[in-house]
């Protein structure tokens, strides 16, 4: 298998790759008889792993971790290990749909609201063609259903299983039941859902060509302003270890 430069950032192993080394590794893992798990990291992954060791855990042993958001690509460069471009979950779910068409792999959508992932699969069907579906479910299921949940992604020959249930529940549920899903590649995509299924407006581009895609997020969603005090506390941890290492 194909190797790539993986960079620490505060523990967190992150692949140091490009959008399209990421899908092309995607395509090698596809090939593997296990369920393969892809984490999407950014500043806040990073911080609450470092208070959740069961997370911290799972992102320590997962086949690869993306650098999603500008913050990982800022720590880069203050620890002196770059990251070539982000490559953000929203972004590489998209990449990974189309290749999915391309290579005839049944899509299990996973999470969201009612009704969300059903509108996010019929806009994805418009934009880039009709790729198999597995199944879909939302993120709300009680012991019974997630029985249920995993044998149709077994059953169903799912290739990409897209889990958007959010950080951290999103990478444990994976983790916990890696062992029953198959032969899949299976991604935290977060609230990715809802900007496929238009509920949810990316920032232009012109603000995510300049790192502040995070900013537009919060304008849409002022009740984030809690959970973006763990930029600042990132900020100053990577300082921290920047100085502590005499870089």
């Amino acid at each position: 298998m194909e190797e790539y430069v993986i960079h620490e950032i505060m523990s967190i192993p992150i692949h140091a790759v490009t959008m399209k080394e990421a899908v092309a590794y995607a395509e090698i893992l596809a090939d593997e008889e296990k369920t393969n798990i892809i984490a999407t990291a950014n500043a806040e992954m990073i911080m609450l792993a470092q208070k959740d060791d069961e997370l911290k855990d799972i992102l320590q042993h997962a086949d690869m971790v993306v650098p999603d958001g500008a913050g990982v690509l800022w720590a880069g460069r203050e620890l002196n290990k770059i990251f070539p471009e982000r490559v953000t979950g929203a972004d590489y779910a998209e990449e990974l749909l189309k290749t999915a068409k391309e290579k005839n792999w049944r899509v299990y959508f996973l999470g969201g609201n009612a009704g969300v992932a059903e509108k996010a699969v019929e806009n994805m069907k418009k934009k880039y063609g009709d790729f198999e579906v597995a199944g879909i479910h939302n993120g709300y299921f009680d012991e019974k259903e997630e029985t249920k949940i995993i044998e149709d992604i077994r059953k169903n020959k799912t290739k990409l299983l897209l889990c958007a249930m959010g950080v951290p529940k999103q990478e444990k549920w994976l983790w916990a039941h890696r062992e029953e899903l198959g032969n899949v590649i299976a991604i935290g995509i977060g609230g990715v859902f809802d900007v496929m299924a238009g509920h949810l407006k990316r920032a232009p581009l012109w603000m995510r060509n300049h790192s502040l895609e995070w900013a537009y997020r919060l304008y849409l969603q002022p009740s984030r302003c809690m959970r973006m005090i763990s930029i600042p506390r990132f900020m100053w941890a990577v300082k921290k270890e920047k100085r502590e290492k005499g870089l």
